[in-house]
């Protein structure tokens, strides 16, 4: 395929169509026939011999390679769009770097490194977004920190820290701990889990008590879908959380958690930064990577049981 014979019409009407997941919501966009757009989508899939779009009745869902190509070609199509914008008003390109932090993270530990990158960095827009899920969010993305465990993808991928867990609850609760090994205190507290995408509620805990002998019932409890919720209930209701060390040590410090156990351990999970390869070209984007990267560098330390 030479770029002399990109159909960049039959892209821009694949586009349409990929976004709106609809032929008739793609014609509206551009302001044509739809069936001038089925036909560009149908020249496309026949010059790229497979199919970019599974139908099924009345739904249409991207296939396998219609999503692959979507995402580039949507990024290339923004990229030209606000090239050309910026050339025509005659200011520098500042396209705005699209940035995913998971919501317990951002809340806890990213606000003030952000504001700390923005006082050296003020010419870098950033459009930041946070969703709880595990792994990738499905939005469009320039650069993603995931919660999740290790895995190859066609991204770049650094490992920005391993999460570090153990039984953490309010100094109230862990006044019950004394003279108790940590068996007998667990099982007669509440155990609070965090709810992972696609996971049983009880996994975390369930792997944590395998991983350190203990058999006690781990079904009942709380389950919250973020981890700052958790602590928080933790803080103020009593029950134990299964908590991140290094993404609560401002609380471990001040004592409004406490760890009354030295059992630490890393559970699988890590918080991993993802891109792909060809967004490097990108100064703001390659130069947000490598802060980033040397930023979570230092944020380890020794945490002491109460």
């Amino acid at each position: 395929m030479n770029r002399r014979w990109l159909p960049l019409n039959a892209l821009r009407a694949f586009e349409a169509v990929g976004k709106h997941l609809s032929f008739t919501g793609g014609a509206a966009a551009l302001s044509v026939s739809q069936s001038a757009l089925s036909r560009h989508v149908a020249a496309l899939e026949s010059l790229l011999g497979k199919q970019l779009f599974d139908r099924d009745g009345g739904r249409l869902t991207l296939s396998p390679a219609g999503a692959e190509l979507l995402a580039v070609v949507s990024k290339s199509l923004e990229r030209i769009e606000q090239t050309m914008n910026a050339i025509r008003d005659e200011s520098t390109p500042a396209r705005a770097m699209r940035l995913h932090v998971p919501p317990s993270l951002l809340q806890q530990m990213f606000m003030p490194m952000l504001a700390e990158f923005r006082r050296d960095h003020p010419e870098i827009r950033i459009d930041l977004s946070s969703a709880n899920v595990t792994g990738l969010p499905s939005t469009e993305l320039d650069m993603a920190i995931v919660y999740d465990r290790p895995n190859v993808d066609d991204r770049i991928t650094d490992l920005l820290w391993m999460v570090r867990v153990a039984p953490l609850c309010s100094p109230a609760t862990a006044t019950q701990a004394r003279g108790q090994s940590m068996e007998e205190f667990l099982g007669r507290q509440e155990l609070l889990h965090l709810k992972l995408d696609d996971q049983p509620r009880d996994l975390l805990w369930g792997d944590y008590l395998r991983r350190n002998a203990i058999a006690i019932p781990v079904m009942g409890g709380l389950a919250f879908d973020t981890a700052i919720a958790s602590a928080k209930y933790a803080m103020t209701s009593g029950g134990v959380m299964l908590g991140d060390v290094d993404m609560f040590a401002e609380e471990l410090a001040a004592g409004t958690l406490v760890m009354p156990y030295d059992a630490v351990i890393e559970d699988g999970y890590g918080y991993y930064l993802k891109l792909h390869a060809d967004d490097l070209a990108d100064p703001a984007i390659s130069s947000f990577r490598s802060w980033l990267i040397g930023r979570f560098a230092v944020l380890h330390g020794p945490i002491a049981p109460e």
